[in-house]
């Protein structure tokens, strides 16, 4: 059987999201994001907006699924770009009960097509975004192949969060906060171990499960990781308020996947 390996004829990575994609149940919220984006930033802040998730994927959950939007505005962003799009993340969240929770994510133009972002945010919106206001950042941007390279500026700064992991980890007191930490850990985990593989398996996967069972098929000698890393990739998709759950992935598979990591791919060059 042939897999489906996210790739273009030419062998580099297509982009897995489209607008024509989008779930009829989601066209709604995201129409609203449209409208709200360009009211609140207006040409002379807002380069280009973008969606990206399962929502442009096809595979967003009613009542499950977040939005995830990035916003490319024309200068670094203020204190005040923040409170704006706080207050576009609060609105759409209560008027859609389709979605659970909205993230926006701020960032400039001249960063993420800089040379030090090539590999990392230019990558993410090269191939995860899907544009839905302005010019497409992705026409000034290269193709991307799965390398190692890809693999270290993407992932290979896992090791940096791990500190700031044990420390909300511990401060944890409520199901509610454990299920949101337990989600994002395990995401950005189930993400590190597939581009810690990615390179060999040649291709790029988003689908969480997918990628926990291709880290099992390249560590075959690690059974135990393997079906943490399952865990991981099923609390990514349902999250849980378990406490173990939430100190093995922040104290055992975390500092071990970010170790591992470095010594395959090297450590994910340093930002200012």
């Amino acid at each position: 059987m042939n897999e489906d390996r996210g790739l273009e004829p030419d062998g580099t990575i297509a982009r897995e999201g489209s607008l024509s994609r989008v779930p009829e149940r989601f066209a709604p919220v995201v129409a609203a994001a449209r409208s709200r984006i360009s009211e609140v930033f207006g040409p002379d802040r807002l380069d280009s907006a973008y969606i990206y998730g399962s929502i442009p994927r096809g595979t967003a959950v009613p009542g499950v699924s977040d939005l995830d939007l990035l916003l490319a505005l024309r200068d670094r962003p203020t204190d005040q770009d923040r409170t704006d799009a706080d207050g576009i993340e609060a609105a759409l969240d209560a008027a859609f009960g389709v979605i659970d929770g909205v993230g926006i994510v701020l960032g400039d133009t001249a960063t993420l097509l800089s040379e030090l972002e090539r590999h990392d945010l230019g990558f993410f919106i090269a191939c995860l975004c899907t544009p839905l206001l302005g010019d497409d950042l992705a026409g000034r941007l290269p193709r991307y192949r799965p390398s190692s390279l890809l693999a270290r500026e993407t992932n290979g700064d896992l090791c940096l969060l791990l500190p700031r992991w044990h420390e909300r980890a511990a401060g944890t007191t409520t199901d509610s906060e454990r299920r949101a930490m337990s989600r994002r850990v395990a995401r950005r985990i189930v993400r590190t171990g597939f581009t810690l593989v990615m390179p060999r398996w040649g291709g790029w996967t988003s689908d969480l499960s997918e990628c926990a069972e291709l880290f099992a098929r390249y560590y075959p000698h690690l059974p135990e990781r393997a079906e943490q890393m399952r865990l991981a990739a099923r609390t990514g998709r349902a999250p849980t308020a378990d406490a173990a759950v939430l100190s093995m992935l922040v104290d055992d598979l975390a500092p071990w996947l970010a170790a591992e990591h470095i010594a395959v791919h090297g450590e994910k060059a340093p930002r200012p």
